[in-house]
């Protein structure tokens, strides 16, 4: 028998052996860095996971596509200058209202139009960006990644932090379907480092390096007020202190003075976002007032940002929700229509309408929209769902093989679809 001492030997040198294979020089820094993924992984898990990050996040913003073109610019701008200039950058503004911005490797980075409409100018959004970037080329992203083992969580991420999947639960499945995505927590050594490189990025491309100054100046202070409970995404991920501000005014006194604002630039980029900023406070409200259970304010408010944005697809799908939640599926169905044709490109518009259809028996239609729905995102309900049809069809076998992968992810919905795997399997 080997000894217990011998076996920790053998899995020490065993562990040593493989952090020894996981060096690799940080591209930023030069200093060499435990690394558990090979460049080609970092590239081809940014890729992976960059739409699904999207879909879980609401989505790209589409009432002003010369916003997404605005930010790309920039942020192509500084990706040029950057230390990892051949990566495939991507830059996208997602329609979500929480302040946040992140980035996953491979130069794959999203910023919220939530965020957007704090800042006051072109030189702040390239302080944003830059350190985002710096996250990706430092291969931050890929750490963070790494160690918080999201690799391969895909569809039983968004499985196991939804509780609810009844027809008339779809108000609640609504707010947690965007929920469950993935945030990276760096630490404060990533955090410090993106700061700096990223102002000499800022700097590089002809921006005010003051503008991080300012940025992480007003992170500090809405730390400290009211909207603080409304930015705990932002903070989890890029926790400000005042010792990143003190850091920031360091680095910019070694770097070129002056350099761009572009405030006017900024200001006019961001005028569609805050003309809608009425409606989106609408919208706000109306998901508190649902948090506080009261539906029908939630529904009067949801209407009042349809008047205020009328092209907006997330106001009709919140319409849905809440029409469902009261059992009225053909008034919620068309609601739900409303939002697939304001915006086809989102998975929850297909999957709701779909688990709708099928309430209202319309097993064709409910088919084409779950099936859909997951060429965008994979979720166990739209599996479930989809099972149900087939089952409602007669068309056991499929039904039981949606069911098998809606089992997959765990949770409420996993165990209602071992259930009816249970119940198909008792009939045969």
């Amino acid at each position: 028998m080997i000894s217990r001492a011998l076996k920790f030997s053998t899995a020490t040198v065993g562990l040593a052996a493989t952090l020894l294979a996981g060096c690799a020089v940080n591209p930023v820094t030069g200093q060499k860095e435990l690394s558990l993924m090979s460049p080609g992984q970092e590239l081809a898990l940014g890729e992976q996971q960059y739409p699904i990050n999207q879909q879980q996040q609401g989505g790209q913003y589409v009432i002003d596509p010369a916003l997404q073109d605005y930010v790309n610019r920039v942020g192509q701008k500084l990706a040029k200058v950057s230390d990892q200039p051949q990566l495939p950058y991507e830059f996208v503004v997602l329609n979500n209202s929480v302040p946040n911005a992140w980035a996953l490797p491979g130069g794959k980075i999203a910023v919220n139009r939530g965020l957007l409409v704090l800042l006051e100018d072109e030189a702040e959004l390239a302080a944003v960006l830059g350190h985002e970037i710096v996250h990706a080329a430092a291969r931050h992203s890929a750490a963070a990644m790494s160690q918080q083992q999201v690799l391969g969580a895909g569809l039983a991420v968004l499985g196991a932090a939804t509780k609810e999947t009844a027809y008339g639960d779809l108000v609640t499945l609504g707010g947690q379907l965007g929920g469950t995505a993935y945030i990276a927590r760096y630490g404060r050594s990533n955090e410090l480092e993106s700061d700096q490189y990223g102002m000499k990025y800022m700097a590089a491309a002809g921006y005010d390096p003051q503008g991080a100054v300012r940025l992480q100046r007003k992170f500090v202070e809405l730390s400290k007020g009211k909207q603080a409970g409304g930015l705990e995404a932002l903070f989890a991920s890029h926790p400000p202190s005042q010792s990143r501000v003190n850091a920031n005014i360091e680095h910019a006194k070694q770097l070129p003075k002056g350099g761009a604002s572009n405030r006017a630039a900024y200001q006019k980029a961001i005028a569609q976002l805050k003309r809608d900023a009425d409606a989106y406070k609408s919208y706000d409200d109306a998901m508190a007032a649902i948090n506080d259970k009261q539906y029908d304010r939630a529904l009067n408010l949801v209407r009042q940002a349809q008047k205020q944005q009328p092209k907006e697809a997330s106001f009709y799908a919140l319409e849905g929700d809440l029409l469902a939640h009261q059992k009225q599926y053909q008034s919620a169905h068309t609601a739900y229509d409303r939002a697939v044709q304001k915006n086809p490109s989102l998975f929850s518009h297909w999957l709701k309408r779909g688990m709708v259809a099928a309430q209202l028996k319309d097993y064709t239609a409910a088919e084409r929209d779950l099936n859909r729905s997951l060429r965008y995102l994979e979720t166990p309900h739209a599996h479930y769902y989809l099972g149900q049809v087939y089952e409602n069809q007669g068309n056991v076998k499929n039904a039981y093989s949606h069911y098998q992968t809606a089992a997959s992810a765990g949770g409420d919905i996993g165990s209602k679809a071992q259930a009816r795997m249970q119940a198909i399997t008792n009939k045969g």
